[in-house]
């Protein structure tokens, strides 16, 4: 059980920890994409280096991803009970010694177990960095932290994989691993700084295994539940369309690698440009419902022209605009879900980093199919009207309370 002391939620921070606070969680929350995204560029390297095959080297993505998943499920119920401080250090400290590992892997197979590894620790900055911020922030502030947070994830989700292309031309597969390394030690001790915040009388009491018990109270608050269904639905658009823009902009419409990075730089920026712009909206159900309402409508129009065969520009055109969509929802839904479970905040976090990867790992294969063009537009609908009605629905949860 959790005590029921009140929670001071937003509290008096000094104005240059409050700046390293915001520098040290928008590091923590982009692990992800340079975990995942930094080393893209260096596979076919790797294919040559551990002399196997192309396969066998994409696995150490999907570990990553897997480990990602897993450690926040880990991580998240944990820090309710421990602290954040503590079990954000363990998974830094995991991460900087898995990486290490991966920079001396003997086979592929060693290196695709570790990427397992270094996935679980990455995820811990991933599933406490929006723990942290819900402890320190509630309302507008949280929703603005966010937002600013998801604006330089974007960021650096275009300078992972440019980083690690520059990278792999000089230095190889091991250079870009020793700067990952690099960003963990800096992280490491940015967190050794960190100070704790949750207190020891609001956390959980409950013993080390009844601890993972809070995921069945936060799955029945049907609000939390359906913000992070429809954070997971919108996740799965984004996933969708990173699945398939390399093939349809490379065989379907016959670019080079060149012009799919740069598609996808633009895309990217434009994904922060939409997290930053959803705190100019009043209230975050307002952005959110703003958002899921301009997927279903673009999606529509993209189906249409999808099946009449539409241009280079015009897809590529249609995808900017729900990529900014989406960027309008990831902050408002990520507070809107975090702050409907405050009591259990590091657990609401797993679960709704855990759900989307899942959702995102769903969605991706089914695009696949035909000339990629029309399934695509297809999972952008189904998952556009779907992430609407759980929108619809979380706001009338909040009205009937």
């Amino acid at each position: 059980m959790f005590h029921n002391t009140p929670r001071t939620l937003t509290r008096a921070i000094p104005m240059s920890y409050n700046l390293f606070l915001l520098i040290l969680l928008a590091m923590l929350s982009a692990f992800a994409p340079f975990v995942t995204d930094m080393y893209l560029p260096s596979l076919p390297s790797m294919e040559v280096y551990f002399h196997t095959t192309s396969s066998m080297v994409q696995l150490g993505l999907m570990s990553s991803m897997v480990g990602l998943a897993i450690g926040q499920i880990i991580f998240g119920p944990l820090s309710d009970k421990y602290g954040r401080r503590p079990l954000l250090l363990a998974s830094i400290w995991l991460f900087i010694v898995s990486t290490v590992a991966c920079l001396v892997s003997p086979s592929i197979m060693f290196f695709v177990a570790i990427r397992l590894l270094q996935g679980i620790g990455a995820a811990g900055g991933v599933v406490l960095s929006r723990s942290i911020a819900t402890d320190y922030y509630e309302g507008a502030q949280l929703a603005k932290m966010l937002a600013i947070i998801g604006a330089i994830n974007g960021v650096a989700s275009v300078a992972a994989p440019v980083v690690g292309g520059l990278m792999t031309d000089w230095a190889g597969w091991q250079g870009i691993f020793v700067v990952i390394l690099c960003i963990g030690l800096a992280l490491l001790a940015g967190c050794i700084r960190f100070r704790e915040t949750l207190p020891t009388e609001l956390r959980s009491d409950r013993s080390f295994f009844h601890t993972f018990g809070s995921f069945l109270t936060i799955v029945r608050n049907r609000r939390y539940i359906f913000y992070t269904l429809q954070l997971a639905l919108v996740q799965g658009i984004l996933f969708g369309n990173i699945a398939s823009s390399p093939f349809i902009v490379q065989h379907h419409y016959g670019f080079s690698a060149l012009i799919f990075s740069f598609c996808f730089a633009i895309n990217a920026l434009v994904l922060g440009l939409g997290a930053a712009a959803s705190v100019k909206f009043r209230t975050s159900e307002l952005s959110t419902r703003v958002s899921s309402i301009a997927m279903c409508v673009i999606s529509l129009v993209t189906l249409v022209t999808f099946i009449h065969g539409c241009n280079f520009w015009i897809y590529e055109s249609l995808v900017t605009l729900m990529i900014f969509a989406m960027g309008l929802s990831f902050p408002s839904s990520t507070s809107l879900a975090m702050s409907s479970e405050r009591r259990h905040a590091g657990s609401a976090s797993a679960l709704l980093g855990a759900l989307c990867f899942v959702v995102g790992g769903l969605v991706s294969p089914l695009v696949g199919f035909g000339n990629m063009l029309v399934p695509t537009a297809i999972v952008f609908v189904v998952c556009a009207f779907a992430s609407l009605a759980c929108a619809l629905y979380a706001e009338r949860q909040r009205v009937e309370e």
